[in-house]
């Protein structure tokens, strides 16, 4: 008589290196923000602005390059009209973003909560996903991390501001180059785009030493986010 041994084979459980990799660039983009928020509290500090106006701005702005250039012009004696002016006229660039990103964000309440999470950074990367689910999620997963991390910079540059008595000096706002090269890690898929990250992360290095907190990356932006949102329109109308 056979007996027929029965063998149970255990599924083996292989992790996503797409995950992987997409969940370490988040990482990188999150860390980098939290540096740039450091720079950003130690000159809101430097603006003899309190900590909790600091941590209000930041949570609910909660855009980098607008919260900079409005505590810049405070910093450097600019009324505060004219300080929020400024801030309003950076911050349009979320309507285009905000256009470019509703191909992927479905509609209802959500999307209040969704808006809130437009910016740069969010923007370029969830355009850069391969479909729109993906790009869903990246997008939404991205901007939590930046919502956690751009006050939490904050609010140790605002402490670190107080030992500090210069902030400039502590270089953190080079860090932006980095944002934008963790934007693109495993995203160059053809010259062009790797031409606009070159191209972007170039300029923000280059102006880094000679202008004041919070231009760098605008003039690295200037160079890569149209560029990315412009490619981004011409597959959607494909």
């Amino acid at each position: 008589m056979n007996r027929t041994t029965a063998v149970t084979t255990v599924p083996e459980v292989v992790a996503d290196p797409t995950r992987s990799r997409r969940a370490g660039e988040i990482a990188s983009i999150a860390g980098s923000v939290l540096l740039v928020g450091v720079s950003y509290g130690a000159l809101a500090d430097g603006a003899h602005l309190p900590l909790w106006f600091v941590l209000l701005l930041a949570c609910t702005v909660l855009g980098a390059s607008s919260e900079q250039v409005f505590v810049g012009a405070i910093a450097g004696g600019a009324s505060p009209v004219l300080a929020v002016v400024g801030a309003l006229l950076l911050n349009l660039r979320n309507a285009l973003y905000g256009v470019s990103v509703a191909r992927f964000l479905p509609r209802g309440a959500t999307r209040l909560l969704d808006a809130h999470l437009v910016n740069d950074e969010t923007a370029a990367y969830g355009l850069a996903q391969p479909d729109a689910g993906t790009g869903r999620r990246a997008f939404r997963v991205l901007g939590v991390a930046i919502a956690v991390a751009w006050p939490a910079g904050a609010a140790l540059g605002v402490l670190l501001g107080r030992s500090v008595p210069d902030p400039s000096s502590l270089g953190l706002d080079a860090v932006f180059p980095a944002i934008l090269l963790a934007m693109l890690i495993g995203v160059v898929r053809d010259l062009r785009t790797g031409g606009l990250a070159l191209g972007g992360a170039a300029a923000a290095v280059a102006v880094t030493p000679v202008v004041a907190t919070g231009i760098a990356p605008l003039v690295a932006l200037s160079v890569l986010v149209p560029g990315m949102l412009r490619g981004a329109w011409r597959r959607r109308r494909r």
